[in-house]
């Protein structure tokens, strides 16, 4: 009798995983795009669908969902939904690079800054919003697919695959406004002199802003891992 009831309350659990899914898919999506929208956001943004990606694994892993995805039809779509995939995690990886090159412009910019050399600084601030920008570059080429009908296992990864890719993209664009914030005239590193309080002040400016880019790159790293560890679960079931 018990082994029936937990056979028969299997659908319901199952049910109740991928609606949380699909939920916090909506939350994250809310989040990011919400005008209040900051750096420390899309960072947490990027752990929370590393998170969603585990879920979707574990509800994938599950002996019923492996025997449906390994079905004619729907092991079709999962093959192209892996070929999508890739652009994805291409897509991360870009942005970690990114952010080590970032990090390494805010390391230079705080030497200047020490040095009280306001021409180095200056050029410091431009070549960093340059290597912001330029963060945008892979997504103004991407071009997110996604299939109308298939099996709800693909329809969460083909909804988490859109969301990580917009949420990739907002950070990217994010990245100059937040720069363009602490580069604002609380700053101010070259048209006033370096006073000692000054450039404590801008220091600790800095060390927050190497933190964020920080924490990007941690993000997109964590997500990168998932993405390659689901990528493999995905192709041990389509070739069981």
């Amino acid at each position: 009798m018990a082994s029936h009831q937990r056979s028969a309350s299997l659908p319901s659990r199952l049910h109740s995983t991928e609606s949380n899914v699909e939920e916090e898919l909506q939350s994250l999506k809310a989040c990011f795009a919400a005008p209040s929208a900051t750096i420390g956001t899309m960072s947490d943004g990027l752990r929370r669908l590393g998170d969603v990606y585990r879920s979707i694994e574990e509800i994938m892993l599950l002996p019923r969902n492996q025997a449906g995805l390994s079905l004619h039809q729907q092991k079709q779509m999962v093959e192209e939904e892996l070929d999508r995939s890739l652009v994805l995690i291409d897509l991360c990886h870009a942005m970690q690079e990114s952010m080590a090159e970032l990090k390494m412009s805010i390391h230079e910019l705080q030497l200047a800054l020490k040095r009280g050399d306001a021409v180095a600084a200056q050029n410091k601030i431009e070549s960093f919003v340059r290597l912001a920008k330029k963060a945008q570059k892979p997504f103004r080429k991407t071009s997110i697919r996604a299939t109308s009908e298939g099996c709800r296992m693909v329809r969460l990864l083909e909804e988490a695959r859109e969301m990580a890719i917009s949420l990739l993209e907002s950070t990217s664009l994010l990245l100059p406004k937040q720069i363009g914030n602490n580069n604002s005239s609380k700053w101010s590193l070259v048209s006033k002199r370096f006073q000692k309080r000054k450039v404590v002040c801008e220091e600790e400016q800095l060390q927050a802003l190497e933190h964020s880019m920080a924490d990007v790159e941690s993000g997109a790293e964590f997500l990168f891992r998932r993405l390659i560890q689901i990528r493999v679960s995905l192709l041990n079931i389509l070739s069981s």
